[in-house]
């Protein structure tokens, strides 16, 4: 954290002076965060804050946040903010000119899709995903040839492209209950190996699955469970979906990020770890400040591209905006609304 406080990261724009009054005019800002953001971190902060803060009254802009974004994003200039599912869900109700989406690009096509009229901003149009780049419409048709008539499930992790050529899109919160629904022995589900793994597991349906894996869950392993109890007598370990089954083997419980949010909620475990992105400890330990968080994580380098400043660009410039053409947005708008629908 103290290298945030070197002269290089500091905008160019601003003064000390200047620093320090944006730092006291966002003071109670500041206090959301101030159990996981240092001060010399927030002095940097504060003026982009307080900038879009401005900038969305300016133009009636709200700002969709994942929970893998960083605290000053997720509790101090967000609007909305939850999992893949909850940010489509909220799509649908946003009563706004311009969306801004913190978070990746497929997730950015998502509420376009939902939401065509309004105009929708990434911050950083380079914020992708293992996930998204590793399957094309292509493979998908070349899918449904291989295996006629079964049902085809995409997960959100996907383009707009491929999400056109599915049949229902899901979640790693709804996955199960997505391909139970269908009523059938067997279903093709992309592109997480891993997740499809374990959804078939827990559902008893054989699921053919694509070569695809997050690049941040894939690095877990059963191992690094194991030494995290030896470490920490009694921790709690949650686990993402998207981790290889033998993780999830080895943990206490394994969920969505808003799954494992709720957990930590409801069932308030003294120590815990969550096995998953390094944002999201951060963003649940905030509201937490009784419960110890256990912090190995591993780090998106899509989601850290989005930040406070150029969130403020975005807003500034109407940066990147995120367009869809229209024989794909009717079809992928489809798959996920079916999605939505169940």
């Amino acid at each position: 954290m103290v290298a945030l406080a070197q002269p290089a990261l500091a905008d160019p724009r601003l003064s000390e002076t200047a620093l320090s009054e944006a730092f006291a005019r966002t003071a109670a800002l500041y206090e959301r965060v101030r159990r996981v953001v240092p001060p010399a971190d927030w002095a940097f902060f504060a003026e982009d804050a307080e900038a879009i803060l401005r900038l969305k009254r300016e133009r009636n802009a709200v700002i969709l946040a994942h929970n893998y974004q960083t605290p000053e994003i997720f509790h101090c200039v967000a609007d909305i903010v939850g999992d893949s599912l909850a940010l489509a869900r909220e799509a649908m109700r946003v009563d706004a000119d311009v969306i801004v989406l913190a978070g990746v690009y497929f997730m950015a096509e998502t509420a376009k899709l939902l939401n065509p009229s309004k105009t929708v901003l990434i911050p950083d149009q380079g914020a992708g995903c293992s996930l998204a780049d590793s399957i094309t419409a292509e493979d998908v048709r070349l899918m449904r040839q291989a295996y006629p008539g079964l049902p085809v499930i995409a997960y959100v992790n996907t383009s707009a492209a491929v999400k056109a050529e599915v049949d229902v899109c899901c979640t790693s919160g709804n996955a199960a209950r997505i391909v139970k629904s269908f009523g059938v022995p067997k279903v093709i589900m992309l592109p997480d190996q891993y997740l499809a793994k374990n959804v078939a597991a827990e559902t008893g349906v054989e699921i053919i699955s694509w070569a695809g894996q997050c690049e941040v869950h894939e690095r877990f392993t059963a191992q690094d469970v194991r030494e995290l109890r030896l470490a920490n007598p009694g921790v709690t370990v949650l686990v993402h979906p998207e981790c290889p089954p033998e993780v999830v083997a080895e943990a206490d419980f394994a969920g969505s990020t808003a799954a494992m949010s709720d957990y930590v909620g409801q069932k308030r475990p003294p120590r815990v770890v969550l096995l998953t992105e390094c944002s999201m400890s951060d963003n649940v330990a905030v509201n937490y400040p009784d419960i110890d968080f256990v912090r190995p994580c591993n780090l998106c380098p899509h989601m850290k591209k989005i930040t406070l400043a150029n969130i403020r660009k975005a807003l500034e410039g109407n940066l990147h905006e995120v367009t869809i053409a229209a024989d794909v947005a009717d079809r992928a708008r489809a798959s996920v609304e079916r999605m939505l629908a169940l």
